[in-house]
């Protein structure tokens, strides 16, 4: 993978970092059932479970970034679309659900680096397709 797509992909995880914080703070598990759901999946207690959750996705974040796209796996490209599509609809949603309800709505504050960060990535994707078509 080229540099860029690298570093693209790990402010994409520093936004979803900054994100989740938003979302703890101001509690989205006790005002989106999606958020509930999952969060019971790892406890009882909403809360912790909400942090579990968090901590997971962004462990496999880090983990992605660290080793199939670090050591430029083969699908390394499919997982960095997938993450830009997972953060651009995450901040879309949010910003839609904020809208919906003409008041804040957790997460909307970082929505829009979640939507810059996966367009960003997008773009860098697409540039190293470009790269490689001019390369042959």
């Amino acid at each position: 993978m080229m540099r860029r797509t690298r570093v693209a992909f790990a402010l994409l995880l520093a936004a979803q970092t900054a994100h989740s914080v938003e979302e703890y703070v101001a509690k989205l598990y006790d005002v989106f059932p999606p958020a509930r759901f999952v969060s019971s999946l790892f406890s009882d207690d909403l809360r912790a479970g909400f942090v579990v959750g968090n901590v997971l996705l962004i462990a496999v974040g880090v983990w992605c970034w660290a080793i199939p796209i670090g050591r430029s796996w083969p699908s390394a490209v499919a997982i960095s679309w997938f993450w830009a599509a997972l953060e651009i609809v995450n901040g879309t949603v949010h910003s839609i659900l904020a809208v919906a309800r003409l008041a804040y709505f957790p997460g909307v504050l970082t929505a829009p680096l979640l939507i810059a960060s996966g367009a960003w990535l997008s773009m860098s994707l697409i540039a190293r397709t470009g790269d490689r078509a001019s390369a042959t």
